[in-house]
């Protein structure tokens, strides 16, 4: 008997569904993902096998390294909110008034290196002026004028002030060729006001291959 042949048809698919798929997702990501801030302070950190994620609330970032100042300290907060309460804290410890406005520039700002009396024209500033290189000395640290520590006690005191669930997490994020000393004097720092827990940030290093 001979065979029927099936007479064979090009299949057809409508991808006009697909793409509109694709493209909702596209929008969806590039709507809500948030821009890499500049770092005005960039420093190469250590490497490690370490994958401990930092929080991403409720962090204070203590980033220690080298500019045309020498060795600097800047101050980050994750939280826009305790930047500006801790601002309103600090100015009222250094004798500094911001208005409405100021803290509210103050508080989109995640990270900087500035004394007090400073703050004022780097708020002023637009991003680009803000992180060029020189513009930031660093946050005082010395015995004669501690600022770095009245920031970390100002900005733990905001938190409370603002009623959050937990406190502060903080991390020192130091650059690789910096001395142990330097780094050492923030930890003394941080222990000093009963913090002992705390993180090192540190560069993703593969890990050795077993032979």
């Amino acid at each position: 008997m001979a065979k029927i042949k099936m007479s064979k048809k090009a299949a057809s698919i409508d991808m006009t569904a697909m793409c509109d798929v694709a493209f909702l997702l596209l929008t969806f990501f590039i709507l809500t993902a948030t821009a890499k801030q500049p770092e005005p302070l960039p420093v190469q950190t250590p490497a490690s096998t370490v994958q401990t994620k930092l929080p991403e609330t409720g962090l204070v970032t203590l980033t220690v390294g080298k500019n045309n100042s020498g060795v600097s300290v800047f101050f980050g907060m994750k939280d826009r909110d305790i930047r500006g309460a801790a601002l309103e804290l600090m100015g009222a410890s250094r004798g500094v008034k911001f208005t409405e406005k100021e803290i509210a520039q103050f508080s989109l700002i995640e990270e900087f290196g500035v004394p007090v009396s400073g703050l004022k024209q780097l708020i002023s500033m637009s991003s680009t002026d803000r992180n060029k290189n020189g513009v930031q000395p660093g946050i005082p640290a010395d015995s004669l004028n501690n600022e770095l520590k009245d920031w970390i006690m100002y900005a733990r005191k905001a938190n409370i002030d603002l009623g959050k669930d937990k406190e502060l997490d903080f991390a020192i994020k130091g650059d690789a060729k910096q001395q142990y000393p330097q780094i050492k004097k923030i930890m003394d720092m941080l222990q000093d006001q009963k913090i002992n827990n705390f993180s090192l940030v540190t560069g993703l290093r593969a890990k050795p291959k077993l032979d």
